[in-house]
């Protein structure tokens, strides 16, 4: 890679907590980021930021359930880029903590929306500049919730989404297998996030592993050099694991 021809990296949630801090860490590694989230001042923050190091970003303020915009988005990177070397599928939602049988449908609607149909119709704009890029690396983030041993009760909805994300991330990179295109999933655990405290009230933050912790060990997941596909790296654990190893 010279300085002229950069990696081009798209992040979603790219404003706060995980996604800012891969952002960060891939601006820094000397990738052109694509910074997706619904803040534009957020963004705007990131972008003044990755500015003051020397690094390039491209601000996409949407919200990811506009579908169509997500469709808009694969023909404006071709039309710049012509290819799409990372793609970090970050965003994602909580959703309600209750039993199933008292999530609002419009709950779990939105909650289906960001976590699982965003993500598929991204795979549908991506694909082609992702296969054009020689290299391309994939990251969705997941959770523990999604493959635990035992359920618990009143996760069910963020549980299944995240279930269905790994499910899709996994065929996709059966489908892409040889392509030169690899597909991970990423377990971050408990971090010190917005999404964790509001899930964890009454957690201290402190006791916490931080956004940035994470991001610099997913960096190695996003870096040509990668080999592997269709696994899961664990960070409380620091490994790799095949969808046989328990978790």
């Amino acid at each position: 890679m010279t300085p002229h021809s950069p990696r081009i990296a798209l992040v979603t949630g790219a404003s706060r907590g995980i996604g800012r801090a891969l952002a960060l860490e891939l601006a820094r590694d000397g990738a052109h980021v694509v910074a997706l989230a619904r803040t534009q001042g957020a963004l705007e923050e990131l972008d003044d930021e990755i500015r003051a190091f020397g690094g390039e970003a491209t601000l996409v303020p949407c919200d990811l359930a506009d579908f169509d915009a997500l469709d808009r988005l694969g023909a404006v990177l071709f039309e710049r880029w012509g290819k799409l070397d990372v793609f970090v599928g970050n965003a994602g939602l909580l959703g309600p903590l209750s039993p199933l049988a008292h999530v609002d449908p419009k709950d779990w609607n939105r909650l289906m929306a960001v976590n699982v149909t965003a993500n598929w119709r991204l795979i549908r704009s991506l694909d082609p500049l992702l296969r054009a890029s020689g290299a391309g690396r994939v990251v969705f983030i997941t959770s523990g919730a999604a493959h635990r041993a035992t359920m618990k009760p009143f996760w069910g909805a963020y549980a299944i989404s995240k279930a269905a994300l790994e499910a899709m991330a996994r065929t996709y990179a059966a489908e892409v297998a040889g392509e030169g295109v690899t597909v991970m999933l990423a377990n971050p655990g408990p971090l010190r996030t917005r999404m964790r405290a509001q899930a964890m009230p009454g957690e201290d933050p402190l006791t916490l592993r931080t956004p940035e912790e994470f991001a610099k060990k997913c960096l190695a997941l996003l870096a040509p050099e990668w080999r592997e596909s269709a696994r899961l790296y664990d960070f409380p654990t620091d490994r790799v694991l095949s969808f046989s190893t328990p978790v």
